[in-house]
């Protein structure tokens, strides 16, 4: 917790000066009104003139509008500290999120990820605005006013430490069963968001399935599973509020009767009424504690999980080149490059070297499970080779600056990812400061043209989250457009066709060879009617590079390759 503390800015440290005075001086405000209430009672138990009356009850008003004044002024400051602090934390969890690579969002999952950065820190937020206050202000009251108490009367010091102790032994007792529970809750709700978001994201192939009885049995174990967790943490912490009156009602009948019964010098009534708002003091000293003990499981699990994230040591690295000279000649080598996921033990990739020159088409295919995107996913960094170079222009790709990197390649994942907001908001996503006829010249060489002019507003029309709006092929033509539009050095087609029908594909390929001459291209495809015409095709076989060459070479030298083609066209069409 006191790791995330660092994030606090210098106002919030002015901030936390100005509410540890406030409450010193809220805490001696409380503290004084007792020695007036003592007045008050003993000056109308002895027969005072009105004015003296008149004069501590004005002294108690005083200090209780002081009071309630510093409190009011407390909770302002309080709500700036806690506001601030998790407007940074959500600022660097997302930053540093924004960072990672895939092996990191694998290592947490999407919805671990999503809870942390909302429920985590919402429960730090929460903490600061109702903790901190009682933080400072209960050790402060308590030390203070035991002070005051102590050489009062042994008898009632006895009794309110015994109070005090019985108290802290409950609290410790409750803790004790609640904070395992509370770290199981916080898991239990990445359960339940995973299974959520499964289900939203999936509702076409669950409603397809008839599935929706198997999600629902899943969800309600998941649910089922952190409603009892939350419920035992909740009873067992409802028997303090109970419990802590039952404490407080019997310190003030033991004052009381100690007052009355025990203590044989003559106290006056005032007395024993001071005292009693002492007793009380240090009573409720001791609940905003017990409150701090009752909020801190859950926030101590949330601080760890949030310093989880912002721990994790990246394991992709941006290097210093920033591409100096960017009219390199786009030229892609690949050195004896072999590639195994983190904590895996068996490799994906061995031993694979090949050049792809400035304005090549380079084609890879094989069957599932080859290789063939992992290979590729080592030139923009959402891996890193684990042996061998991968060189850019001559240049590793590890020494390159990301966003020098990210310049350079127009990349378009297999899945179509876009954006809420306008076909020209996704075609210009990211930096792409294409105009309106650039935005149009990307979308007609992506072949979306036709489907964009039919959408009502052209290239304003809108596009819902997710581009569930749009058709699986659209949104391709779409990421295509959008990689086009950035006039990169090198394209990357992660099977970026597989949605699109042969005539469409085709007039996209033609489409890119004349917009895209001096460009290098990688494309991965598993029709080889998309991939015949490339200048190399690679074939992958359980990650080991079986063949390179033309479609032609390769129909008579790699047995794989043959295997693939025949399974898609008959000898006459090869």
């Amino acid at each position: 917790m006191f790791k995330l503390l660092k994030n606090l800015k210098p106002i919030d440290y002015i901030f936390m000066a100005l509410i540890v005075g406030l409450v010193i001086f809220q805490v001696w405000l409380d503290l004084t009104m007792p020695t007036y209430s003592e007045n008050l009672v003993n000056g109308i138990m002895g027969d005072i003139d009105l004015n003296t009356i008149l004069i501590n009850g004005a002294l108690m008003l005083a200090c209780a509008f002081g009071s309630l004044g510093s409190a009011i002024a407390v909770g302002f400051l309080v709500a700036n500290v806690a506001s601030r602090l998790t407007y940074n934390l959500r600022r660097k969890v997302y930053d540093k999120i924004q960072n990672f690579s895939l092996a990191e969002i694998n290592k947490f999952s999407t919805a671990s990820l999503i809870t942390r950065t909302t429920n985590d820190i919402m429960n730090v937020q929460f903490f600061i605005a109702m903790g901190l206050q009682a933080l400072i202000k209960a050790p402060i009251m308590a030390i203070w006013t035991i002070t005051k108490i102590v050489n009062v009367s042994w008898q009632w010091t006895t009794a309110t430490a015994t109070v005090i102790c019985i108290l802290v032994l409950m609290v410790l007792l409750i803790v004790c069963l609640a904070i395992p529970k509370f770290k199981k809750i916080q898991t239990m709700m990445d359960n339940i968001n995973r299974v959520t978001r499964e289900n939203l994201t999936g509702i076409r192939v669950v409603r397809a399935s008839n599935a929706e009885e198997y999600q629902n049995a899943k969800f309600e174990k998941q649910n089922n599973e952190i409603t009892k967790t939350t419920l035992f943490a909740n009873r067992v912490m409802g028997i303090m509020n109970p419990g802590m009156n039952l404490l407080m009602s019997g310190l003030g009948l033991a004052i009381n009767w100690i007052g009355a019964y025990i203590i044989k010098s003559p106290l006056e009534i005032g007395s024993i009424t001071k005292y009693m708002s002492y007793s009380m003091q240090v009573i409720m000293a001791f609940m905003l504690l017990i409150m701090i003990f009752i909020l801190m499981p859950r926030v101590l699990v949330s601080a760890k999980r949030i310093n989880e994230v912002l721990d994790t040591k990246d394991s992709i690295v941006p290097g210093r080149y920033t591409d100096e000279n960017p009219d390199g000649k786009a030229s892609v080598v690949f050195e004896n490059v072999s590639f195994k996921y983190p904590d895996a033990d068996e490799y994906v990739l061995h031993n694979i070297s090949f050049t792809a020159n400035e304005g090549e088409t380079v084609a890879f295919i094989g069957s599932t499970g080859s290789g063939k995107s992992t290979l590729i996913n080592l030139i923009p960094r959402l891996y890193d080779a684990t042996e061998g170079r991968v060189l850019l222009d001559g240049v590793d790709v590890k020494d390159y600056d990301f966003e020098a990197l990210n310049k350079k390649i127009g990349y378009v994942p297999q899945r179509g990812v876009l954006f809420k907001g306008t076909v020209k908001s996704n075609v210009n996503f990211g930096d792409n400061n294409a105009d309106d006829e650039g935005v149009k010249d990307a979308l007609s060489v992506a072949q979306a043209s036709n489907f964009v002019s039919r959408m009502g507003n052209g290239i304003d029309s809108d596009i819902a989250q997710g581009g569930t709006n749009v058709s699986g092929g659209q949104k391709q033509r779409i990421s295509i457009a959008r990689a086009v539009a950035r006039n990169p050095e090198i394209f990357i087609f992660d099977d970026s066709f597989s949605a699109l029908d042969y005539k469409t594909d085709r007039k996209l390929r033609s489409a890119l060879k004349k917009h895209t001459a001096k460009t290098t291209k990688f494309i991965v495809a598993q029709r080889i009617g998309t991939i015949k015409d490339a200048d190399k095709i690679i074939v992958l076989d359980n990650g080991n590079m079986v063949g390179i060459g033309t479609h032609e070479e390769l129909l008579k030298t790699c047995p794989v390759y043959q295997e693939i083609a025949l399974s898609q066209l008959s000898k006459e069409e090869l």
